[in-house]
């Protein structure tokens, strides 16, 4: 994974050992010709070690990987580490810039386009030089995602766990929650994970805000990433209190709305429910009719719709079943108040599959 000797990043330009470079990088044009420029901040040690990319608004409105990249540019130094971090900010600029999940007018998902081609649509042709010029030099990449507008996501990792690489990678992040899977075959994390370059997907919570209790753990789980892969020797590892891998539809569920009305969200103020427990109602505009939609397992929410409407077929919440063990440690962890509860938090968080990363 790494040589003997620290050697310059090379794209258009080099970073050479012992250098910190911040850049915008141009990935495409506008209607008028002006280049689109991703900013991009490369830190290269002084000592050799692993590359290390991170990734934030490849969706234009998910915003809190941009202030944990932010906070990671400003936090480490070339003489602190080993190996080189690349830290590509604001992936789908035009989305951010309109502050919208694809990019605009065409309404292409940039992740769903890599490894993306020289001579293709727009987003193709922005993931092409993306994953060539800056993703394909690495060992290892954090994908930094959240929920779209009207839904939340709990924090959670997304990864391919029957790789032993990836699931290294998961493990020294340290989230909760782990949703075992390969991902979207045109995928940031699947493409780069079968190139050889493990890959994680972490989703954190809303769109168009900073989420600080969640930026902060990611923050602690890009540590101990780091600290794994010694390219910070010495730091700390996440140790969360319970971890639960989760893969296999038997394992997690959507709940679904059948009927059309309000949506009155009662789970809480922690995410675990219990079998038979009530999610939420749904009450018609004259308030004569109600449904009750209960938890059809022991679980935790994984995501949740935030719109307090709903017709049917829309999604409700995201539920993932949990074991008795698994169930102890969380409840220990409430009684404690280490649990990290989301809506607890005040944070109250996806909807629809599996389409948020």
């Amino acid at each position: 994974m790494t040589d003997n000797e620290p050697r310059p990043f090379q794209f258009d330009a080099a970073v050479d050992p012992g250098e910190k470079r911040q850049i915008r990088y141009e990935v495409s044009e506008t209607y008028l010709g002006d280049p689109v420029e991703i900013p991009v901040t490369v830190i290269n040690g002084t000592e050799p070690g692993p590359r290390v990319f991170m990734t934030a608004a490849i969706h234009g409105d998910e915003l809190n990987g941009v202030k944990v990249l932010q906070e990671v540019a400003d936090r480490y130094r070339p003489g602190e580490i080993h190996g080189t971090l690349v830290l590509l900010h604001v992936v789908n600029v035009p989305g951010y810039q309109a502050q919208q999940r694809y990019l605009p007018i065409y309404d292409q998902d940039l992740n769903r386009s890599f490894p993306g081609k020289e001579r293709s649509n727009t987003a193709e042709r922005m993931a092409h030089q993306v994953y060539r010029r800056f993703v394909s030099q690495c060992d290892l990449g954090l994908d930094f995602h959240t929920s779209t507008r009207n839904r939340t996501t709990m924090y959670h990792a997304r990864a391919d766990i029957g790789n032993p690489e990836v699931e290294r990678l998961a493990n020294a992040f340290g989230a909760n929650v782990v949703l075992s899977g390969e991902g979207d075959e045109s995928s940031l994390r699947a493409v780069a994970t079968g190139d050889g370059i493990p890959t994680i997907t972490v989703e954190m919570g809303k769109a168009h805000r900073f989420q600080r209790p969640l930026i902060d753990k990611a923050l602690v789980g890009v540590e101990s990433v780091l600290a794994e892969y010694d390219v910070c020797p010495g730091a700390p590892r996440a140790e969360p209190g319970w971890q639960k891998v989760l893969g296999g539809d038997q394992e997690k569920r959507w709940l679904r709305a059948d009927s059309g009305g309000l949506v009155d969200m009662e789970w809480g103020p922690t995410p675990l429910v219990n079998e038979g427990e009530t999610i939420c109602t749904i009450i018609d505009h004259f308030g004569t009719e109600e449904r009750v939609v209960t938890a059809p397992f022991t679980g935790i929410i994984v995501g949740v719709l935030e719109n307090p409407v709903a017709q049917p077929g829309h999604p409700l919440c995201h539920l993932a079943r949990i074991d008795d063990e698994t169930h102890a440690e969380i409840e220990a962890e409430i009684a404690r108040g280490e649990f990290d509860g989301y809506r607890l938090l005040g944070l109250r968080w996806m909807g629809d599959g599996e389409e948020a990363e």
